[in-house]
């Protein structure tokens, strides 16, 4: 439909990463390249886990679905960016937006609330070890996933429908290579001011309840690594806890460039570069730094090698 210059339900333009770069097909090689390392090391940390009984603990079963979100997080974005480079277009239909704008919001939403609920695992781990089973059951394991994924669809069905419905400029071209909220909101042919307050404030809590679970955990767990007298049980709780912060640090960090930094603070050049970075980077950081600062899954990946 089309008022005047608004337009609504119809496809639109995704500039992409390659338009401004000297070398696309360099750069094209590179996420292709960084795709499949991604897919393959979350799929071998799926398989690892399930195959192997040394790693059916409730760390691992939770370490299995942070791979499964990296694994949907990045197809949802990177396949139809790189079919679009070898062919030569740039559409996505207002059906196809909607569609990755609600996976993308989904499963940034699920990743963010399971790595919190995943630091309350190694709070348990550390500082109520005897207590570890009991608080710790594969009930407690499903019910930390669940919520994760109820969180990010919540996310999702919140803030689609609301982005989507914005009478939309003639030009529909997005400056960005997925459809995400605000290179969306940049097309609006209205005032999305009060829209984009709310969803600054939604932002916020999203990231301040995770990010208060992982202080919380954080803060016990130094006090009681602290208080340790033995040197080796000292670094095998910093060695268990520094992957889970490391990917904590990347995720929430871009995350909070991106949607608490005001826009005044950053271009859209530098949109694309901290975006590209969580969106395709982070996925494939994942398993390499869990699997590599880890003696049980490396051992177990050479006893299966």
């Amino acid at each position: 439909m089309e008022w005047g210059n608004y337009s609504t339900y119809a496809d639109f333009v995704l500039l992409g990463l390659f338009s401004n770069t000297r070398f696309p097909w360099l750069l094209f090689a590179l996420i292709l390249l960084v795709f499949v390392i991604s897919i393959a090391s979350n799929t071998i940390m799926i398989i690892l886990i399930h195959v192997d009984s040394r790693l059916h603990t409730p760390m691992y079963f939770l370490l299995s679905q942070l791979s499964l979100m990296d694994i949907l997080y990045i197809s949802t974005i990177v396949p139809k960016m790189l079919v679009d480079q070898v062919v030569g277009q740039r559409d996505i239909t207002f059906a196809g937006c909607t569609a990755q704008h609600f996976l993308y919001l989904t499963l940034a939403g699920a990743e963010f609330f399971l790595l919190g609920l995943m630091s309350y695992d190694r709070y348990v781990a550390i500082c109520n070890p005897l207590h570890y089973p009991a608080l710790m059951s594969r009930k407690v394991c499903l019910l930390i996933v669940v919520a994760a994924w109820l969180g990010g669809s919540v996310d999702g069905f919140l803030l689609t429908p609301v982005t989507m419905q914005f009478p939309f400029c003639a030009s529909q071209e997005i400056n960005y290579f997925f459809c995400e909220v605000p290179a969306l909101l940049k097309l609006s042919c209205i005032d999305t001011s009060a829209y984009e307050t709310a969803m600054y404030v939604c932002c916020i809590m999203m990231l301040l309840i995770p990010f208060s679970v992982i202080s919380a955990s954080y803060t016990r767990i130094l006090i009681t690594v602290y208080g340790m007298s033995e040197a080796e049980g000292r670094r095998k709780a910093v060695a268990t806890c520094s992957s889970h912060m490391v990917v904590v640090s990347l995720f929430y960090g871009a995350a909070t460039y991106t949607y608490v930094l005001p826009h005044s603070y950053h271009t859209p050049e530098q949109d694309k570069a901290v975006s590209a970075f969580y969106t395709i980077l982070t996925p494939m950081l994942n398993p390499l730094i869990y699997s590599l600062r880890n003696k049980d899954v490396t051992g177990v990946l050479q006893k299966a090698l």
